[in-house]
């Protein structure tokens, strides 16, 4: 979407929201549509290929609307997340589908998660100790909780420091043997597993407990979105439920919803998966897909040409592995830090006509 076409969305959005304003007195304050409704109407996965703007905001009005206020807020999550969850080939039991246990939840943060994967993680052992030890006081159990971490805080797969990535294969079999709780943080490189050439780097999150990564960050979902899987909801719920007479309602016990203030330190949420929903079937899975791969050997091949036609600085490329590199060799005793930053400029301003070209 260029300038224009946003400019032209965004005056149609507004339009929008105005009509719906004007002709508020006539929609139902409460919906028809029962629990489970909306999983029916929608796609079991995300779209290959992107779906034009006009059937999405046709689907906005047909599909989302009618459960505006309750329960498309919460249904839409939950089928988005099984949609990203499927794009990263998630084992089975993380995805909510069918009856499991497991499911995920939109955090505002990693950080946001890691936390609530501790407090999870800590009040199931602590319930696991009451049950083989009722003689135990609540200080003598607090006393034997221990929490293991490296100096990056939790198993990672790309660090925020240097991107290294822990070995969850061999992580993750101790974890499960010892019944440790292994929450998995992949912030900002879990996007790249949605490329099947990345997701062997995801292998061994089968024995996570909880599994978390920021679409916000590489998926072109805004600030914040961070997805979050669990094998067992009931761990998280377990810890979090809270059911004061004003947040009650007659479908709480029916087992047909998904309560998600129960999946989080919040008891207020915004519909951030509706974002989710727009930005896979804008860009389709491919398209995704081709954003993470960035740039191809084409685009490489007219940056050098660029690059050493204008006669600023000269580079030599290389094949690695069917890519065409571009190699930034400093050969001269005589190179100072300030030309290899002229040089960095130089390459990031026609780095940019090239893909300003491309997008034309």
């Amino acid at each position: 979407m260029n300038a224009s076409e946003f400019r032209r969305r965004g005056k149609e959005m507004v339009d929008y929201m105005a009509n719906y304003m004007e002709g508020i007195e006539g929609r139902q304050v409460y919906p028809d549509v029962e629990p489970g409704y909306l999983r029916p109407l929608i796609p079991a996965a995300a779209p290959q290929e992107p779906d034009t703007f006009e059937d999405i905001i046709n689907d906005v009005e047909k599909i989302i609307m009618p459960g505006a206020a309750s329960p498309a807020c919460t249904e839409l999550e939950t089928v988005m997340m099984d949609w990203l969850g499927k794009m990263l080939e998630l084992p089975k039991a993380f995805l909510n589908e069918k009856a499991g246990e497991g499911g995920g939840v939109i955090q505002g943060s990693a950080s946001e998660a890691t936390l609530v994967a501790l407090l999870a993680a800590r009040t199931k052992v602590i319930h696991r100790l009451q049950a083989a030890s009722p003689e135990l006081t609540q200080a003598a159990i607090m006393e034997k909780l221990v929490a293991y971490s490296s100096d990056q805080m939790v198993a990672t797969l790309g660090t925020t420091t240097c991107c290294s990535f822990d070995n969850l294969l061999e992580v993750g079999p101790i974890c499960n043997k010892e019944d440790i709780w292994l929450h998995v943080d992949a912030a900002y490189a879990g996007s790249a597993f949605i490329c099947p050439e990345f997701r062997h780097l995801l292998n061994g999150v089968e024995f996570a407990d909880s599994f978390n990564f920021n679409p916000h960050k590489w998926l072109l979902v805004n600030f914040d979105c961070s997805a979050m899987w669990v094998k067992k909801r009931t761990d998280l719920t377990g810890a979090f439920r809270l059911d004061p007479t004003y947040l009650k309602h007659s479908h709480q016990d029916s087992g047909l919803i998904t309560d998600y203030r129960h999946w989080q330190i919040p008891l207020g949420r915004r519909f951030r998966s509706l974002k989710m929903w727009f930005v896979f079937r804008m860009y389709g899975v491919k398209g995704l897909q081709a954003y993470i791969r960035k740039g191809s050997n084409k685009v490489n091949e007219a940056l050098l040409q660029r690059i050493n036609s204008a006669k600023k600085i000269h580079l030599v490329p290389c094949h690695l592995r069917d890519k065409f590199v571009l190699r930034f060799a400093i050969c001269s005793r005589t190179v100072e830090s300030a030309h290899v930053q002229r040089a960095w400029e130089h390459i990031k301003e026609l780095a940019a006509d090239v893909l300003r070209a491309e997008r034309e």
